[in-house]
């Protein structure tokens, strides 16, 4: 913080003046004395971000077993260990083990965002102390430093400006301005944005050209990017919607387990008089089935296939529940900047005084048309255009060259697009130098808000082009070039065409010329006053990627609102947005308007409004949280430090992977290598193919669960002998799950799942569609495993025969259910249905042969006390294998007209 005396309010230093701000840290034009700077560096504490406490290694591991679902799989371990099937218990603890390690190390990498704002600071700073300039470490810097900037330089600290000289700054990182910011030392209001303070230069901006003196007013956590790290730090990454209800879930099928398995052993015993002993083994059999111990590792193996899927598309998945996260998603609030723009300044518009031309064309690449009021024109045929992109590529220091198979701008993004408006013409800016050399030149200065160069022509006549802000460029200017030559400048046109093009969103340039030879050995700034025939108004946009434009469409139509939150300007953010279609025809809303509204208000109009211009940290993360608060899923893509403490709140944070900065890539759950909006809807819909693919295992796994357990409870009842013994059940549960189940975890995307609206936020998993399907499926599998058993023990068949047939009813019972599953609502009575993937009918094979070696393996038969069967026995089976399928699927042709409303 500033050197100021304790308690008393840090100031608004951009509205102080420059002899203000050095008074309040009270630093003289000779900078500190090593004695004084070395007082207030043990005062202040050094110029870096201290970094958070945090837990150490062990408990950061053992925190990753504090969950319901692993200690279901413990449970599941224990009883398994408990029959000496160490193998299988050896399997379930490994899954806890790769599941606690996997959390370890995501966690262990979101720590690192932190880290990654840390290093954001400078490690040198120049420095003027006690009159004499030299460097030092950027962490010894305090208040009241005099440093000095210098092209290239990262700003070490809060800097009030007192000198400048064309510096610009590049701040898009920490404010998502689009362009380079000119700066100078005049004060502004206290409610200007971080990118409209022109008089300050903040920590871990880049100074692309110009010089700078300016006195250091905040230094580590009291600068902007300290308090973007202290909002990065503060944030608890939220739970994802299906974690959230797989967890509500959970618990309620563990009490449901043991409230049942209580009254069952509290039946047997006191009721029917069974020795405490069998009803212990009973019981236990009963909770085996009952446990769904195969669903953390099913969820874990169909997220990774989804990680693997969404990084064949250019999306990497940081964190791993962020893949099914992205399917719920019903807001996406994305940058402007390189997200849903190209981040390549384009010239759209010329505006000459007899005609306005647009430019076809995006970015850099010079390719395109001119055309007027849609008729193609050539500009060399016209004589005031043809002069224009003169001046626009000759008063330029910008570079425009092909590598990396793509064109690409050197220096201001500015100059770059005027150097590609001329290559649309059909003429280089070299050639153009060679006809009109170079003699002197003006760099551009805030204060005079203009660029100049002197040429000379073919005949040697000097000649001196301008371009800057166009009110500038026209109080200079005494004519306009028509096509009939020069005339006296219409002032009220320029002003009103200027108004029509800046009301579109572009930024506006004037180009100038005067054939005039300066008054002293060099061009002055005196030379440059007035007297200037004004050629055109060029209009420039960052335009939106055509992919996007398509990828929006998509969004709006499987029912997710794109917002758009930029750190540029209003006019330009609607006019994007326009392009777009966010927030057509609506208002945008400024940081500066989201300041005066508190959290209540911004939650009324935070849905409605789809554009926010202007908006700092702040109100990004404001913007994130209200929208969380009215039930939202929020997806939000940023690029740079600005945009870590919101991609970090978000359900699912998006980097971008070319341009963004390493502390938004390690504050996010997912990074776009290709930095491509259009690339977010694909993950949408790989997203939303995770959680139907969870859904179906699910609906899979608890009817294999219910079968077991109806079996079990049914026998108590009716005072049978055990159909299924522990051993058998869990063999059940091994085969369904590790070889059918697991099928469904590579199931593609079903058609039209972009034409979904988002699931709701609170939907629950087991809805009642979900417990009306599990329970009539359970029945089925169940009433015709325990009726096959009960008849065949009427026939006196052997005991261990009876239960084999039990075992294999239930299991070719899941083979056929696996089928139906592949669709939860649709039928799967057609060629892709029963035929269309490959993976369930590999499953269905192998677990066929599992069967068999159940069946007539003797190690097999010791071990489950099973038996061999006869042809007959396995017609049985396929029998009623036969019938669960066929009734499931009429079922579906029911319940799709019953539950329609649950899709």
């Amino acid at each position: 913080m500033p050197a100021l005396p304790p308690n008393s309010q840090t100031p608004l230093w951009h509205t102080l003046t420059v002899d203000e701000a050095r008074e309040r840290v009270q630093a003289s034009p000779d900078g500190l004395s090593e004695d004084e700077a070395a007082r207030r560096l043990a005062q202040y504490g050094p110029n870096r971000l201290a970094p958070p406490r945090k837990r150490g290694p062990l408990k950061r591991f053992l925190a990753q077993f504090h969950n319901i679902l692993l200690y279901i799989m413990l449970a599941a371990a224990a009883v398994t260990a408990l029959f000496d099937h160490f193998i299988d218990s050896g399997v379930l603890l490994a899954a806890v083990l790769i599941n606690a390690v996997i959390g370890f190390i995501q966690e262990g990498k979101a720590e690192s965002a932190l880290d990654a704002i840390r290093n954001m600071l400078s490690p040198h700073a120049t420095v003027v102390r006690a009159g004499r300039r030299y460097e030092i470490d950027a962490g010894l810097l305090v208040p009241g430093d005099i440093i000095v900037l210098n092209p290239g330089d990262k700003v070490p600290a809060d800097v009030r400006l007192m000198s400048v000289k064309t510096l610009r700054i590049e701040e898009a990182a920490l404010t998502g301005e689009s362009l380079p910011v000119d700066k100078d030392i005049h004060p502004v209001g206290p409610d200007e944005a971080l990118g409209d303070r022109t008089g300050m230069a903040f920590a871990g901006t880049l100074a692309l050209n110009g010089q700078a003196t300016g006195v250091v007013v905040a230094t580590g956590a009291h600068t902007e990017l300290g308090k973007i790290n202290q909002m990065l730090a503060s944030i608890r990454q939220v739970s994802t919607p299906m974690m959230r209800q797989i967890n509500h879930f959970s618990y309620v099928l563990a009490l449901i387990i043991m409230i049942i398995a209580a009254l069952t052993f509290a039946y047997g015993v006191w009721v029917r008089g069974e020795p405490v002993i069998d009803m212990f083994m009973m019981v236990v059999a009963l909770v085996a089935s009952a446990i769904p111990e195969g669903l953390p590792a099913i969820m874990t193996v169909t997220l990774a296939l989804g990680v693997q899927r969404m990084a064949r598309q250019k999306a990497i998945i940081r964190r791993l529940p962020a893949v099914e996260t992205l399917g719920s998603v019903t807001v996406i609030c994305s940058d402007k900047t390189g997200t849903l723009t190209r981040n390549e300044m384009t010239v759209q518009r010329v505006v000459c005084a007899e005609e306005a031309v647009d430019v076809s064309g995006v970015g850099y690449e010079p390719t395109g048309i001119f055309s007027v009021e849609g008729r193609e024109i050539d500009p060399e045929q016209h004589a005031v255009l043809s002069q224009a992109l003169r001046v626009g590529a000759l008063c330029n220091d910008g570079g425009l060259f092909f590598e990396d198979e793509r064109w690409q701008v050197e220096g201001d993004p500015t100059e770059g697009a005027l150097l590609v408006l001329g290559r649309k013409a059909g003429r280089t800016e070299t050639e153009r130098h060679a006809s009109w050399p170079r003699v002197d030149s003006i760099p551009f200065e805030s204060e005079n808000r203009y660029m100049a160069t002197q040429h000379r022509d073919g005949d040697g006549l000097s000649w001196v082009f301008v371009k800057g802000a166009p009110e500038r460029i026209i109080d200079m200017c005494r004519f306009e070039l028509a096509a009939g030559g020069p005339r006296p400048i219409q002032v009220d046109y320029w002003r009103r065409m200027a108004n029509d093009t800046a009301a579109r969103g572009l930024r506006l340039l004037a180009l100038a010329q005067k054939q005039v030879e300066p008054s002293g050995a060099s061009l002055a700034p005196d030379d440059v006053t007035e007297g200037y025939t004004l050629l055109a108004l060029v209009g420039i946009i960052d335009l939106p990627r055509d992919e996007a434009i398509r990828a929006v469409a998509d969004c709006h139509d499987a029912g997710i609102r794109v917002k758009m939150i930029t750190g540029d300007h209003a006019d330009t953010a609607k006019a994007i947005g326009a392009q777009l279609a966010i927030g057509a025809g609506k208002p945008a809303l400024t940081g500066a308007e989201i300041a005066l509204l508190d959290d209540t208000a911004l939650a009324r109009v935070v849905t409605d409004i789809d554009v926010f211009a202007r908006a700092s940290p702040e109100h990004k993360l404001r913007l994130v949280h209200a929208l969380q608060q009215q039930g939202h899923v929020v997806a939000m893509t940023g690029d740079g430090v600005n945009d870590a403490p919101a991609l970090k709140r978000a359900d699912v944070g998006v980097a971008m992977g070319l341009k963004g900065t390493e502390a938004a890539k390690d504050a996010a759950d997912m990074v776009l290598a290709d930095d491509n909006f259009a690339t977010i809807a694909v993950a949408v819909r790989e997203g939303r193919a995770v959680y139907d693919n969870v859904k179906k295992f699910i609906l899979f796994m608890l009817p294999t669960n219910g079968g077991e357990a109806l079996i079990v409870i049914a026998a108590l009842l009716l005072g049978l002998t055990l159909p299924l013994t522990p051993a058998q059940v869990l063999w059940i549960n091994m085969v369904t799950v590790s070889t059918l189940g697991l099928a469904l975890a590579f199931e593609q995307p079903e058609s039209g799942i972009m034409r979904r609206d988002p699931r709701p936020p609170t939907e629950r998993i087991l809805s009642g569609f979900f417990a009306w399907r599990v329970v009539f499926v359970s029945v089925l599998m169940g009433g015709g495993a325990l009726g096959l058993f009960v008849w065949e023990i009427g026939q006196g068949t052997d005991l261990d025969v009876a239960r084999t047939l039990a075992v294999n009813a239930v299991v070719f019972s899941e083979m056929f259910y696996l089928l139906n599953s592949r669709h939860i609502y649709d039928s799967v009575l057609n060629r892709e249905g029963i035929l269309g993937s490959p993976h369930c009918l590999v499953a269905i094979l192998f677990c066929i042969f599992l069967q068999l070696a159940f069946t007539y393996v003797p190690l097999m038969q010791a071990i489950f006390i099973s038996a061999g069967l006869s042809a007959t026995d396995w017609l049985k089976v396929i029998g009623i294998g036969l019938v669960v399928f066929f009734v499931a699927e009429a079922e579906k042709m029911v319940s799709k007209i019953i539950f329609s409303r649950v899709r």
